[in-house]
C-alpha cells in the first residue's frame, strides 16, 4: 500500500478547522448529568479464570439511559493497595471477549478494566455481551449512521456516555486509587479514548492509537474503507441527509474532544492506514491539549503500517510511557515523559 495522504512534513502541521457547534460544551453537561441522575449500581462478581497471578471481576455499571453495561476488571493476584487503573475500550464490531484475553495491563501493576460496547461483539475476537437496547431510524449496516439525523439520538453519544460511567465506575472499586486512572486503545476504542479525554477532566494519561471518529468530513473524502464507508454510502442514499448528517457528527468528532483535553497524551498513528487516514489522526493530535493549556503530547508513527499500526510495538511502547507519566506524577516534576530515540517514526 503507497502513501496516500498528506505528506510527513505537512501532516505534522495539519490544523484544519472544524465546523463545531455553539453547543457542544453545553450538549455533552446536559448528556452526562442525565446519566448521572441514575445510580452507578456497580457490581464486581469474582471469577476462577484458573490464573494464579491475576484476580479477575465481572462488572456490570450503569451506562447510558441507566443500561448495564458489562466490563473485565483484571488486578494482580493479591495486592492490597490501591493500584492506579486503565481503562480500555474496544475496536469497532468487537467486545470484551474472554477475561483471559488482555493481561498485559495488569502485568505491568494495573488494575485494568476493559469496557464491552453496547451492541457490538460479534464481528470478530471472542464477543461481547451488552446490548443496546435503543433503536434508530434507517441506517446503514453498522454503527456509524445510527441515530445519524439528530445528536441526541446518535448512537455514539450512548457509547461516548457509557465511556465516561466506565471511569466513574473503575474509581468506585475496591483496590483502585482513583486519581491515577488512563485510558487507552485503538481504532475505535482510541476514539472513544479521545471522547472520555475530552469529558473527564482528571486523567492522569490517554493513549489513543490509530484512532476512529476523527474529522469525519475528510475521512469520507479520502478513504473508502469501511466503517467511514458507512457515511458514505448512507448519503449516497440519502442525498438530502448530508448537511443533517455532519452537524450531528459535528458533535461526536474526537477533534473537538481532543482540544478539550489535559491530561499527558501518547497517540500513534500509521502512515498507509486506509481505515483511519493519517490526516484525521493527526487532526486530532495537533488540536490536542490547544484549549487546556497544552499538555505533554506525543505520537509514534508507524510510515509502512496499514490499521493494524504499532500492535505490539506500541504496547510495550505505551507500558514505558504510562510508567514515566505516574514517575513525573509522583515526584512532582514538570519533566515531560520521554520516549526512546526514535519513537516518531
Amino acid at each position: 500500500m503507497p502513501l496516500f495522504d498528506l505528506d510527513r512534513a505537512s501532516l505534522e502541521r495539519y490544523l484544519p478547522e472544524i465546523d463545531e457547534p455553539a453547543d457542544f460544551d453545553g450538549f455533552w453537561a446536559t448528556t452526562l448529568a442525565e446519566a448521572r441522575t441514575f445510580e452507578l449500581a456497580l457490581t464486581a462478581a469474582p471469577v476462577d479464570t484458573g490464573l494464579a497471578l491475576v484476580d479477575t471481576y465481572d462488572v456490570t455499571f450503569a451506562g447510558f439511559g441507566g443500561h448495564p453495561v458489562r466490563a473485565w476488571l483484571t488486578k494482580p493476584a493479591g495486592t492490597t493497595e490501591p493500584l492506579p487503573a486503565v481503562v480500555e475500550f474496544v475496536g469497532y464490531g468487537g467486545g470484551r471477549g474472554l477475561p483471559h484475553e488482555r493481561l498485559a495491563w495488569a502485568a505491568a501493576g494495573y488494575a485494568h478494566l476493559v469496557m464491552d460496547t453496547r451492541g457490538q461483539g460479534s464481528a470478530w475476537g471472542a464477543g461481547g455481551d451488552t446490548p443496546d437496547p435503543v433503536g434508530s431510524a434507517p441506517a446503514a449496516p453498522g454503527f456509524l449512521t445510527r441515530g445519524l439525523l439528530d445528536p441526541a439520538e446518535h448512537y455514539y453519544r450512548r457509547v461516548f456516555t457509557d465511556a465516561v460511567r466506565a471511569v466513574d465506575a473503575v474509581r468506585a472499586l475496591d483496590g483502585v486509587d482513583a486519581s491515577r486512572v488512563a485510558v487507552t486503545s485503538g481504532s475505535q476504542g482510541g476514539g472513544i479514548a479521545l471522547a472520555v479525554a475530552g469529558l473527564v477532566p482528571d486523567l492522569v494519561a490517554v493513549m489513543p492509537d490509530v484512532p476512529f471518529l476523527c474529522h469525519y468530513r475528510r475521512a469520507t473524502e479520502i478513504t473508502a474503507n469501511p466503517p467511514y464507508a458507512e457515511l458514505t454510502q448512507y448519503l449516497s442514499v440519502h442525498r438530502d441527509h448530508v448537511d443533517t448528517a455532519f452537524r450531528t457528527l459535528s458533535y461526536l468528532d474526537g477533534v473537538s474532544f481532543a482540544r478539550r483535553a489535559n491530561a499527558p497524551a501518547l497517540f500513534s498513528v500509521a502512515l498507509m492506514d486506509l481505515t483511519c487516514p493519517p490526516s484525521t489522526v493527526y487532526a486530532a493530535f495537533n488540536h490536542y491539549g490547544t484549549g487546556t493549556g497544552a499538555p505533554p503530547k506525543d505520537i509514534t508513527v508507524y510510515p509502512y503500517n496499514q490499521h493494524e499500526g504499532g500492535a505490539a510495538w506500541q504496547l510495550g511502547r505505551q507500558i514505558h510511557w504510562l510508567a514515566d507519566v505516574h514517575r513525573t506524577r509522583t515526584d512532582g516534576t514538570d519533566a515531560r515523559p520521554v520516549l526512546a530515540a526514535g519513537t516518531r517514526g
